[in-house]
């Protein structure tokens, strides 16, 4: 996470403190987290972590670090833009970011991030793009003992052998298809922009076309080639992003249904059990099994 552009409230007072010392502190806004995230780039330590709070909306400027980033909220969803594509990051999961990748966040609720930030030669094995995972309970565990430890851990003691087990974790989880891929191309470009913002409108593939100034044919078979997916797969991928992003804020299965442009809740509910394996109802009650019950 990075500074924003608009001004953030300073970090509370424990937040103040340097890089060395210890990381069980939350920085708040993307000012103070900004600053303490550029300090923690140069920490003599394979994997630094850091916890941050943010208001819901808040938006950071488009900003990379020289480590990996492990990006995971214990409450609110996150929605990260890079040019690969975009991922909602709700608190079942956490999103992989590879060192030097620019990128951008934006708040859906109250965020309270937990992160770590990993050392390029620490990241070999894992993976060399954007990656969606399942968090499970271990890992979970893991990330909020690391927030815990001193900046400057002892790397052959306890908090070593916490560090290490973070990686090895990260590198067994379940990876999830959870992603839109960005074209490059302008023009699609522009489409794609517009149905992000409204991505319950039914319009269909000619209006894409005369909205991006493109023909029919060409717009599918560059959609195609810039994203290996076809316009309607990149469609749904999005509609899919959102309603994780809704179901897991507690909006109904049928609310989300409706307004993501889907006839009936059952037609949502195949597509989601299609492309996830599971009801959208299984899907929230996997962390907790009393979660699903607030969404029925």
């Amino acid at each position: 996470m990075a500074q924003s552009s608009a001004s953030a409230p300073a970090a509370r007072g424990p937040g103040r403190r340097t890089a060395r010392s210890a990381a069980l502190v939350s920085y708040t806004g993307h000012r103070a987290s900004g600053q303490q995230a550029a300090a923690l780039q140069d920490v003599q330590r394979p994997v630094v972590a850091m916890a941050a709070e943010f208001a819901n909306g808040e938006v950071g400027t488009r900003h990379c670090h020289r480590r990996a980033q492990f990006l995971h909220a214990t409450s609110g969803i996150m929605t990260v833009i890079t040019d690969e594509g975009s991922w909602a990051v709700a608190p079942q999961h956490a999103l992989w970011i590879p060192p030097g990748l620019m990128h951008q966040t934006r708040c859906w609720g109250p965020v309270s991030l937990r992160t770590l930030y990993v050392e390029p030669d620490a990241a070999t094995g894992l993976p060399a793009t954007c990656q969606l995972m399942t968090l499970t309970p271990l890992l979970a565990a893991l990330v909020q003992e690391a927030v815990a430890l001193p900046v400057e851990y002892d790397p052959v003691g306890r908090a070593g052998r916490i560090i290490d087990l973070i990686l090895i974790e990260i590198g067994r989880v379940p990876v999830l298809a959870s992603s839109a891929p960005m074209p490059k191309d302008r023009r699609l470009a522009r489409i794609c922009e517009a149905i992000l913002r409204d991505p319950g409108n039914n319009h269909d593939l000619d209006h894409w076309a005369r909205h991006g100034g493109l023909a029919r044919r060409t717009l599918t078979r560059l959609f195609r080639s810039e994203t290996e997916m076809s316009f309607t797969q990149w469609r749904q991928q999005v509609r899919l992003m959102e309603a994780l992003t809704r179901l897991t804020s507690g909006d109904s299965v049928t609310n989300v249904a409706l307004d993501l442009g889907y006839d009936s809740p059952s037609a949502f509910t195949a597509m989601f059990r299609r492309t996830m394996g599971l009801s959208p109802r299984d899907y929230l009650r996997w962390g907790d099994p009393h979660d699903g019950d607030r969404h029925d």
